[in-house]
C-alpha cells in the first residue's frame, strides 16, 4: 500500500489563527497594502462587474465598489468552495494561503466564473520571511541537531502562471510587490504575524514550546545576520495573480510558424545564423 502523506496545512489551525487575528485586531498593514494593490489592478479593467465572489469571510472595503452585488464564500475543511455562480469577478486576499490543493481550488474558482470572468488574487510570495526561516534553521540545527517546519512554504512567481493555465484560466498575468519591514525586536515581528493570522499552521509543525536555548540562538543569529542600524529586517512579497475564464472573444496565441515577417526586421537588426557545434 502506498504511504499516504498528511496534508501540508492544518485546516483547524488555519481557522483558529484567523479567528485569533480577528480578536486581536492590530495594524494589518500587509492586508491593507494587498487590498490596495488588488484595487489598483481592478481599476485598470475597463469593465463593470455585476456579480462578484469574495473568497473569504469579509470583503475588503477597497474592493467593494468594483461589483454591484457580492457573495462571500470560503473553502471548507474538504477544500470545497460553496459558491453559487456564475460570477463575473472573483477576488482572493490571502485566503488561498493555506489551501493544500491549490490547482484544485483554482479549478473550482474558474468553474464559478462566467466565460470571460476575471479572477484576481493576492498571495504571499516565495521571498517572504526568508530571514525568519534562516534564523529558525540555524537555531534548531545548533541546539537540537536538526530542523522542524517553522515557516510555511510560499508560492513562487515563476510557477504561478503555470498553475493558472493548468486550472483552465486564460491570459494569466503575475507580478510581485516587495515590502521590507524593520522591527525593534523579534517579538514585534511575532505580534504582527499573529495579528495577520500568519502563524505556523503546518500539519507537521512541532507542538512543543520553543526551548529557551533555541530561542536565544534564534535571536542571536537574527541580530547578527538580518539587522540594520539596530533594527531586525523582515521581507514580505505579495504575488498578484490575474486570470480569465476562457471565452472565444479573447486573444488567442498564433500557431508556431505562422508569422509573416521576421523578428529581425521588426527590430531593425541583422540576422545571423548560428553554426551547429
Amino acid at each position: 500500500m502506498p504511504e499516504t502523506r498528511p496534508p501540508l496545512f492544518d485546516f483547524a489551525a488555519a481557522r483558529n489563527a484567523r479567528a485569533r487575528a480577528a480578536r486581536l485586531g492590530g495594524d494589518r498593514f500587509l492586508e491593507t497594502a494587498a487590498a490596495e494593490g488588488l484595487a489598483d489592478r481592478l481599476a485598470a479593467v475597463t469593465r463593470k462587474f455585476e456579480r462578484g465572489l469574495w473568497i473569504g469571510d469579509k470583503i475588503a472595503p477597497q474592493i467593494a465598489p468594483f461589483a454591484a452585488h457580492w457573495s462571500c464564500a470560503a473553502f471548507d475543511r474538504h477544500e470545497i468552495l460553496p459558491a453559487q455562480g456564475p460570477f463575473d469577478l472573483a477576488v482572493s486576499l490571502y485566503s488561498l494561503q493555506a489551501v493544500n490543493d491549490l490547482p484544485g481550488a483554482l479549478v473550482q474558482i474558474r468553474r464559478a466564473l462566467k466565460p470571460d470572468g476575471l479572477f484576481l488574487a493576492a498571495l504571499l510570495g516565495g521571498g517572504s520571511l526568508t530571514e525568519l526561516r534562516d534564523a529558525f534553521a540555524h537555531a534548531e540545527s545548533q541546539t537540537r541537531g536538526g530542523i522542524s517546519p517553522r515557516v510555511s512554504p510560499f508560492a513562487d512567481v515563476r510557477d504561478a502562471g503555470g498553475l493558472r493555465q493548468r486550472s483552465g484560466f486564460a491570459l494569466p498575468v503575475s507580478d510581485v510587490e516587495r515590502l521590507n519591514v524593520r522591527y525593534t525586536d523579534f517579538f514585534a515581528l511575532a505580534r504582527d504575524l499573529r495579528s495577520h493570522g500568519m502563524t505556523n499552521v503546518l500539519t507537521e509543525r512541532s507542538r512543543a514550546p520553543l526551548r529557551r536555548d533555541t530561542l536565544a540562538a534564534l535571536l542571536a543569529h537574527y541580530r547578527e545576520h538580518h539587522s540594520q542600524d539596530g533594527k531586525l529586517l523582515a521581507r514580505f512579497e505579495t504575488l498578484y495573480l490575474t486570470g480569465w475564464a476562457p471565452h472565444e472573444s479573447q486573444q488567442q496565441p498564433l500557431k508556431p510558424g505562422s508569422a509573416k515577417s521576421r523578428l529581425a526586421e521588426a527590430l531593425g537588426t541583422a540576422e545571423h545564423l548560428l553554426k551547429p557545434r
